[in-house]
């Protein structure tokens, strides 16, 4: 009974559950013999906990740069020996300090502007604060990591941040096997990329589109306002 009243919580702010999506994102995962995953946006360690129960056994490296998010991610990859979480910080294309927005929901918090639109069909998604927070470039960790994995996943949630996610991560992608990255239809949130223009831009990085999952949307009338893309290297 509590597993239906959360799903029919998460339904309402306008968001889709599917255990299938999950499914076939860790088949991806485990065909291209991924060996470490790199959970840009963690938050409350959502994505790395239901890749863990569909399967995947690798390395996982988590970055958030919220307070309390970073605190519940924390505890929960206590126990788990290959699940690091990296230090407190956002992730984008310079590194120094930057301001976050935090959403009352916690799960739509970004650096960008919320429009209407995303208030308006996610009710409870405004934002509620804010906070200063580090922000890095993912190349920074390259040399962590480069020679000691063989098939690298990138996943990118950072609700309309992905592109200076991108523009912070030139070199890192060059050894990436294989990437995850939400996209927006719609623009929900002030300035970001849309689908098209991200689509373009990391297939010009060499990648092909894997699948494609349904994310966020809006009940009332069914339509796909964000989608979650996977792509791999031939």
């Amino acid at each position: 009974m509590l597993k239906n009243i959360v799903y029919n919580a998460i339904l309402k702010q306008g968001y889709e559950v599917s255990k299938s999506d999950t499914s076939l994102i860790c088949n991806a995962i485990k065909v291209n013999k991924i060996d470490l995953v790199l959970d840009v946006g963690a938050n409350k360690g959502q994505y790395s906990s239901e890749i863990r129960k569909y399967g995947y056994n690798g390395y996982i490296i988590s970055f958030e740069p919220l307070e309390e998010a970073y605190k519940v991610l924390k505890k929960k990859s206590k126990k788990d020996k290959k699940w690091e979480i990296y230090r407190r910080a956002a992730v984008g294309n310079i590194n120094g300090k930057i301001e976050m927005n935090v959403s009352g929901n916690s799960v739509s918090s970004s650096i960008l502007n919320m429009k209407k639109t995303h208030t308006d069909i996610a009710v409870g998604s405004g934002y509620v604060g804010k906070e200063k927070v580090d922000i890095i470039k993912l190349d920074n960790i390259m040399d962590e990591i480069k020679d000691t994995y063989k098939n690298i996943f990138l996943k990118i949630d950072t609700q309309g941040y992905e592109w200076d996610v991108l523009d912070g991560a030139t070199n890192i992608l060059q050894i990436i096997k294989g990437l995850q990255c939400e996209v927006s239809l719609v623009e929900l949130y002030e300035g970001q990329h849309l689908w098209h223009d991200v689509l373009n831009r990391i297939k010009s990085e060499g990648f092909e589109i894997w699948s494609i999952h349904k994310g966020f949307s809006d009940n009332k009338n069914g339509r796909t306002l964000q989608a979650d893309v996977i792509f791999m290297r031939d």
